[in-house]
């Protein structure tokens, strides 16, 4: 079954909803302004990504919208001459979106599937929504846990399939955009790995101490690595994680110790036998001891 139709299912069967009847919540100003308080780090480097991505498509007439991960939208960007629109399609901030309150819908999909959707006009469960299309994408915390959907969503008839799939990639772009930056502010005393980023995973970081030990890891980089999607991540070290290294050694631990010790001090073994607080004639023995020629 596809999502689209299990979707339908869910919304019929299990959320027991009329596609003809039902009215569009909304959550009071002071229920909103303690969610967007509780999702402060993540707006802090949503912003700037949801602005650009507005300055990109705002004057094709859609709104860029970012709701938690239970479908209340925390942020929207409309046009003003759009904003009446959308105004009255309910894509407002406080709004409620989720799949049990608004049936089959790009941002309540999105995260009830937790991977990216389109939902077109007449693809939506409410008719209510049929006078839309969204394209979603969820965003993830640094933890790898759901947190979000970003949507780009557009109330003109002339926005067609092919539209629509130009704009969800730059959504998908965004979303992982987000992700990273979000990652990056987390653990940003930290050094940050990249591996890899692709449409399946994501973009994959790794978050090491200054002992190689690895104490975080993005959405990305847990399925990339098999660690858990949202799995608790005790710290491992970096080289056995990636499966580059065997077990933990004194003398290799020393001998990079001497080498970096080397490379600070421009190949100077006086030099580099100060900064580790040693005799010269002690560091020229480890260097012999550790294989290494200088």
């Amino acid at each position: 079954m596809s999502p689209l139709a299990a979707s339908w299912c869910r919304s019929a069967i299990h959320h027991k909803l009329d596609p003809e009847v039902g009215t569009r919540e909304r959550i009071g100003e002071a229920a909103l302004t303690e969610r967007r308080t509780l999702h402060q780090p993540l707006l802090v480097v949503a912003a700037p990504v949801l602005d650009e991505m507005f300055r990109t498509v705002g004057r094709s007439g859609c709104g860029v919208v970012l709701s938690d991960a239970e479908g209340v939208i925390l942020e929207a960007r409309t046009a003003p001459g759009d904003a009446e629109a959308f105004c009255r399609t309910g894509l407002v901030e406080g709004a409620r979106w989720s799949e049990a309150e608004e049936g089959t819908n790009g941002i309540g999909t999105c995260l009830f599937e937790d991977q990216p959707v389109i939902i077109q006009r007449d693809q939506h469960f409410a008719s209510r929504n049929i006078g839309i299309s969204c394209m979603d994408a969820p965003v993830h915390d640094p933890e790898g846990r759901l947190v979000a959907a970003l949507d780009v969503s557009s109330c003109r008839a002339d926005h067609g399939p092919a539209m629509a799939e130009m704009i969800a990639s730059l959504v998908r772009d965004a979303a992982r955009r987000i992700e990273r930056d979000y990652f990056c502010r987390y653990f940003a005393d930290r050094r940050i790995l990249f591996l890899a980023d692709d449409a399946a995973s994501g973009t994959a970081l790794l978050a090491v101490d200054r002992d190689d030990l690895v104490v975080g890891a993005s959405r990305g980089a847990r399925l990339r690595l098999g660690l858990g999607a949202t799995a608790r991540l005790d710290p491992q070290p970096l080289e056995s994680l990636l499966g580059n290294g065997g077990a933990p050694s004194f003398d290799e631990a020393e001998r990079t110790v001497l080498r970096q010790a080397l490379a600070c001090a421009g190949g100077n073994a006086s030099a580099a036998a100060r900064l580790l607080g040693i005799g010269r004639a002690t560091f020229y023995r480890r260097l012999s001891k550790a294989g290494i020629r200088h």
